[in-house]
């Protein structure tokens, strides 16, 4: 059976994909900074009639992330599914960024997945197949307003994969690109505020508005997890899947979009004006529901 190590498998979108591969028969390996947060993932699986291991796994340490990967190889062999899930958040204008906590989430997001990625790779090459998973964010395919450094991240991680999915290609290793909209997960909760006192209110607000829509609209975590399977059972793979609540409507609306016209959204001058311009370009209305 194949094995899947999946980072940051302790909560979200990592704990549900983990839990459900489980019990589709993978052999899982749920790697997390602290294994004592561990109950939540181990009991889903049980109850799902599974059992997944837990791993520590800190995706900022060089050292943790070699361990981890020699000791899944020295117990069961190479990996053959590596999820890239571990990530975090940060609200910004430029003008507001805090450069050194900037800098904490292009380690997690950007550099723990190459950290990851460079230790399975020679598994992976050596048995002649294997499957990165990015999960990346609709963030990474639009310039998300008021998210500056993390919407970067995810674009860098969106270039990389690309970058990787060729370098792989004649390893018959494949490279999937996760692109999940609003989901609801502890990530929200931890995202909801932004640098005070600032000039870009109206951004913070807009941006605040659109997730609150997105958390009105509840996609749970195991929706991303069934996408992830589906990816990783594909019959005809493509390269990205986005998915969750607005995943689809963004990525494609943005294809759509002209320069012009995306930066025609950050001119309206009320929230009305703004709501009513997104929802043109991209089919979603973020006002807040009534009645």
């Amino acid at each position: 059976m194949k094995r899947v190590l999946i980072s940051g498998a302790n909560s979200g979108i990592g704990r549900a994909t983990a839990i459900r591969l489980a019990a589709e028969g993978y052999t899982v390996f749920a790697g997390m900074r602290d294994v004592g947060k561990a109950a939540k993932v181990v009991e889903g699986a049980a109850a799902a009639g599974a059992r997944v291991e837990p791993i520590a796994l800190d995706v900022n340490d060089e050292t943790s992330v070699r361990d981890a990967v020699a000791k899944i190889e020295s117990d069961s062999g190479s990996v053959d599914i590596l999820i890239n899930n571990a990530g975090i958040a940060l609200n910004a204008a430029l003008e507001d960024v805090d450069i050194e906590r900037g800098k904490e989430v292009f380690e997690t997001n950007f550099w723990g997945i190459i950290r990851c990625t460079q230790a399975v790779l020679p598994g992976m090459r050596a048995q002649g197949s294997g499957h990165v998973m990015n999960i990346s964010s609709v963030a990474g395919r639009i310039a998300a307003i008021g998210q500056l450094v993390y919407s970067a991240s995810k674009w860098a991680v969106e270039a990389m994969s690309e970058n990787l999915a060729q370098e792989m290609a004649p390893f018959g290793i494949r490279v999937s690109i996760i692109e999940p909209g609003v989901t609801r997960t502890a990530i929200l909760p931890k995202n909801m505020g932004h640098p005070e006192p600032t000039e870009y209110t109206d951004a913070y607000r807009r941006m605040l508005q659109f997730y609150a829509r997105g958390i009105v609209a509840n996609t749970p975590a195991e929706e991303v997890a069934g996408v992830i399977h589906g990816a990783i059972e594909d019959p005809a793979p493509r390269l990205r899947y986005p998915c969750a609540w607005g995943g689809v409507e963004l990525c494609e609306g943005r294809a759509r979009l002209s320069d012009e016209a995306w930066v025609g959204l950050g001119a309206c001058k009320s929230d009305e004006e703004y709501y009513a311009a997104f929802e043109s370009c991209f089919g979603l209305d973020i006002r807040t529901p009534t009645g």
